[in-house]
């Protein structure tokens, strides 16, 4: 609908791209339908920033992701076609510094509404392990974790950009991204504001659900394949040991792997997380040395089949159940 490509500020425009998190009942997923409708056509990176964007948009947009389900975001490559998508919409969501092919074709665009979810909350550096936890150990390997993290996002500075994990800080994106959408569209403000709202007051709700949850455990250290839950850890008190840094495809060293298993059997842990997008070779291979259990703990970067869930919500409620189960809930 490109009449609509009015100009926003640059904190309206990263709203727009925020976050996203859930299935694209009213958008379409073909990656070629972008563009020339007769809603507001909306353009986002991957699942999270998808689902925001429908959450928020309802009937009045049309959304398509250029990360398919069951694609892992960290490796989509933009093509040709994916770009003149780009160029033919009203709205890019995104979230910078996720995915390196994203940034650089929504930056090289002529789209007007670009809209970076990173500029709606803050960002921290996070490295493998992020939480409350101090253990002996730390020292030794430290300069040797942030390296594995600086390998895995180098040009962000070790910025984890996995905010729409945290409950809260999706909120916080929420709310930017309902304000562009008003501003870009204005014909359809007042419903734009209201979806925002009923957004904010869900995740509020799911909140308040983890924090009851996760308010009296066993343990409050769990091991991850990579570290993509540094920020849900730190709101709901936990520490998270992550295999690898935040880019899932890299290798632990042989001194990372070790440490883990003495620091499972110091702190208590009973599970080792893996998830639906990423091999689980690694993690089910500590788990087995270390006599621990192995479950999935989703980072919602996409919706597949294996999802314990089909939106979000369900997701991250499946989650939070995972999580008693391995803590020892009290």
């Amino acid at each position: 609908m490109n009449v609509r490509r009015h100009h926003i500020s640059g904190a309206a425009v990263a709203a727009v791209t925020a976050l996203g998190l859930g299935t694209l009942s009213a958008c379409s997923t073909d990656s070629a339908a972008a563009g020339g409708t007769d809603k507001f056509d909306v353009v986002a990176s991957f699942y999270p920033m998808a689902y925001l964007a429908e959450q928020i948009g309802g009937d009045h947009v049309s959304v398509t992701s250029l990360t398919e389900p069951g694609q892992e975001p960290h490796d989509l490559e933009i093509s040709a076609q994916q770009r003149t998508q780009l160029e033919k919409s009203d709205a890019a969501l995104y979230l910078k510094g996720l995915q390196p092919s994203v940034d650089e074709a929504v930056t090289q665009s002529g789209i007007k509404t670009k809209i970076d979810a990173a500029t709606l909350t803050t960002l921290e550096e996070h490295g493998t392990e992020v939480g409350g936890h101090a253990a002996e150990h730390e020292d030794e390997h430290a300069a040797e974790d942030a390296a594995e993290d600086e390998h895995g996002h180098e040009e962000e500075g070790g910025k984890d950009p996995h905010i729409w994990l945290d409950p809260v800080k999706y909120a916080e994106v929420a709310e930017g991204v309902g304000k562009a959408f008003e501003k870009a569209d204005p014909d359809h403000a007042a419903d734009y504001k209201k979806n925002t709202a009923d957004l904010v007051a869900k995740l509020g709700a799911l909140d308040t659900e983890f924090k009851n949850g996760l308010a009296t455990t066993r343990t409050k250290v769990f091991i991850t394949t990579h570290a993509a839950f540094g920020y849900l850890a730190e709101r709901y008190g936990l520490t998270e040991e992550a295999i690898s840094g935040l880019d899932p495809e890299s290798e632990p060293s042989g001194a990372r792997v070790k440490e883990l298993e003495k620091m499972a059997k110091a702190d208590g842990v009973t599970t080792v997380f893996y998830e639906t997008l990423v091999s689980d070779k690694t993690a089910k291979t500590i788990a087995g040395d270390a006599n621990l259990k192995t479950d999935v703990l989703d980072p919602i970067e996409g919706i597949t089949k294996k999802s314990r869930g089909t939106d979000y919500f369900a997701v991250q409620k499946a989650n939070l159940k995972a999580l008693q189960t391995a803590l020892g809930t009290t």
